[in-house]
């Protein structure tokens, strides 16, 4: 019996080991192709979009002949923004971009008392982006502008305390994230409005950016606003769009754990032989082995091809058909269906899909884990292992 499980010791960590390097293979193969990928993204799609509120300022000579420049406050954003999440997936990596429809009215008031030529900025969110319906008006007429250093640039006349009220639109396309900056420096904020309405539920904000003032259930999901009628922050608003299950980081996380589902299915086959007196020899767990191993190398080079959850069902179709069709020729239909194909289920198919689920994977597998020693230690507590052990008993496979 020592020999046997030597021998079946042996064939678990070889295989171990070859799961070890496929698990470093899609590693590998993820975090080489992960930055090549995004700048490809970047270059068709477009990057992260940072907006920034209009700024204009005066140039004037102080007593001294030097230059000094004042800037306009802005007495009144309005912001309505739509995010559209249109993910895309380049090989083993899927990345989170979306779509923008950006709708800005402000008021930028002369306070300087006297009749100015003001130059106006505004700032686009990413130079390397695409803009369609791009418009800039002021009291709803075009303003004419050049395109400096990522900024529309134009120069407005003022008189003393008049208004200049502004409307900004457009559409582009992002990636990963949207925010909004209130100003290169922290300044006071004036009646300011901002409602995002998002297509997507899982949303998410980052650390250090202002939480939304009100949050409610849109269509598809989100309306959220901001709303400040006076407010001192350097703090951005920002929205992280969700990402969803990388094929390649998951099927390198399942293929690192899957000895600790090999583990659980061989230590059940060897209770439940040893309590039936099935003669499975270790060549019988060699093959085991292998057609576990199968479901992950399947998985592996699967996922560059269809979705994660398609290649995780194939793979795991196959995998039990070549474990159930296997034990069926060497023990018998009953034993390979019932016993072997409900243990490959439970700790192969449902442990790895454990890994769908983020935060739950580790709770759901020691759930699982410690259900099984329950089970088997209330079916085995009478058992003498002594007898059950000895090899005269044991009758060879039918």
């Amino acid at each position: 019996m020592f020999k046997r499980l030597a021998a079946i010791g042996f064939i678990f960590i070889c295989t171990s080991i070859a799961w070890a390097i496929l698990a470093a293979t899609i590693y590998s193969r993820s975090s080489a192709s992960g930055s090549s990928l995004r700048g490809r993204v970047q270059s068709v799609w477009g990057s992260e979009l940072t907006q920034q509120p209009p700024v204009a300022s005066v140039d004037s000579v102080n007593s001294t002949g030097g230059v000094e420049t004042h800037v306009l406050p802005l007495e009144r954003s309005d912001l309505r923004v739509k995010l559209a999440l249109q993910p895309r997936q380049k090989g083993l990596l899927w990345f989170s971009t979306y779509t923008v429809n950006f709708e800005g009215v402000y008021a930028l008031t002369n306070d300087t008392g006297r009749a100015v030529r003001a130059k106006l900025t505004f700032p686009l969110p990413a130079r390397q982006a695409v803009y369609d319906g791009l418009t800039l008006l002021r009291d709803g007429q075009p303003l004419a502008t050049e395109n400096r250093d990522g900024a529309l640039l134009t120069h407005v006349e003022l008189e003393p305390g008049q208004a200049l009220n502004l409307q900004v639109a457009y559409r582009s396309q992002g990636l990963d994230s949207w925010q909004y900056r209130f100003g290169e420096a922290t300044g006071q904020i004036r009646n300011f409005q901002c409602k995002v309405t998002t297509d997507f539920r899982d949303i998410d904000f980052p650390d250090n950016t202002l939480a939304p003032t009100a949050k409610r259930d849109a269509p598809a999901g989100w309306d959220l606003q901001w709303n400040y009628s006076s407010l001192v922050s350097g703090v951005p608003i920002a929205v992280t769009m969700p990402v969803k299950a990388q094929p390649g980081p998951l099927a390198g996380e399942i293929s690192a754990f899957a000895p600790v589902s090999l583990f659980f299915f061989f230590f059940l086959m060897l209770v439940i032989t040893t309590m039936k007196r099935i003669d499975l020899h270790p060549m019988n767990y060699f093959f085991l082995a292998c057609a576990f191993f199968a479901f992950h190398l399947l998985l592996a080079y699967l996922v560059d091809h269809i979705s994660i959850h398609a290649a995780f069902f194939i793979s795991s179709a196959v995998s039990v058909l070549l474990v159930v069709s296997y034990l069926r020729t060497v023990v018998g239909l009953r034993f390979a269906l019932v016993e072997a194909g409900l243990a490959q289920f439970a700790y192969l198919v449902l442990f790895s899909y454990a890994f769908f689920f983020p935060g739950y994977t580790g709770l759901a597998i020691t759930i699982g884990s410690i259900c099984t020693l329950f089970a088997v230690m209330q079916w085995t507590g009478r058992v003498k292992w002594s007898e059950r052990f000895t090899p005269a008993p044991i009758q060879p496979a039918a």
